[in-house]
């Protein structure tokens, strides 16, 4: 093994630390933005209330 190498578990920084942070915000709008658009829209299609039952009873 040569002395000069560097270890596997260096603490190397990356250069494109911006492209991180991007990277990292268009996987959370990923997972997040389409069940926000999916709570947003299903709630609005709820009805009211449910149907009523009336029952016309005829007296004799």
């Amino acid at each position: 093994m040569n002395s000069n190498s560097e270890s596997a578990s260096s603490n190397d920084t990356s250069p494109h630390r911006l492209a991180d942070i991007i990277g990292t915000v268009i996987g959370l709008l990923t997972l997040t933005l389409p069940l926000l658009v999916i709570a947003n829209y299903s709630s609005a299609n709820i009805p009211n209330a449910q149907p009523s039952l009336t029952y016309n009873i005829k007296q004799k």
